[in-house]
């Protein structure tokens, strides 16, 4: 019996131990309101996480559901809620009426408004897209801008500084001008 306890006792403490080494990372976030939340919002979230009205957290990585969810560095996975915003970088998918994204965005935002401030890559449909900077994919939607277009903007208001790739849609603006600086249905620039 006196084994048996020393074994749980050493399992226990390499449980621990391993537990406090990654306290930076939790599994699990619970948030009612934002400070009312099981993880601070200084602290970073490794698993899933359930924002009833509005959580925070440093860092998130996983799946990250709520009425509003806010990551303040960089997201890695789904946010998924009525407001998605990222402060940095987003690796993944926001699912939402309105994603935001302060750094760069590499992946999917599907929703009624998307925001991109930074260099993104991938998938935008949504009722509007606007990314500031650089965009290489695709962006869908009644309204789509981007700073500098790679790729493919399908809506009924398309525009873009520079552009690399085709637009379609009732109006489409290409601010370098080439072959035309605005044109109907169909615009491109290769």
């Amino acid at each position: 019996m006196p084994k048996k306890i020393a074994v749980l006792f050493v399992l226990s403490a390499m449980v621990m131990l391993s537990s406090s080494a990654r306290a930076e990372e939790k599994p699990f976030q619970l948030a009612i309101v934002n400070p009312l939340q099981i993880v601070p919002e200084s602290e970073s979230v490794k698993g899933a996480g359930i924002n009833l009205l509005y959580g925070s957290n440093e860092n998130f990585s996983g799946i990250d559901i709520g009425l509003i969810n806010h990551v303040k560095n960089r997201a890695i996975g789904l946010q998924w809620g009525a407001a998605n915003v990222t402060e940095g970088d987003l690796s993944g998918i926001q699912l939402g009426f309105v994603n935001w994204t302060t750094g760069f965005m590499h992946g999917i935002q599907l929703g009624g408004l998307n925001f991109s401030q930074g260099e993104s890559r991938g998938i935008e449909w949504g009722i509007m897209n606007y990314s500031k900077d650089y965009y290489g994919g695709f962006q869908g939607g009644f309204f789509n801008y981007a700073g500098e277009m790679h790729g493919i903007q399908f809506g009924v208001v398309n525009a873009t500084k520079s552009l690399e790739g085709l637009q379609i849609g009732l109006a489409n603006y290409n601010g370098n001008k080439k072959p035309m600086e605005f044109m109907v249905l169909v615009n491109w620039s290769f």
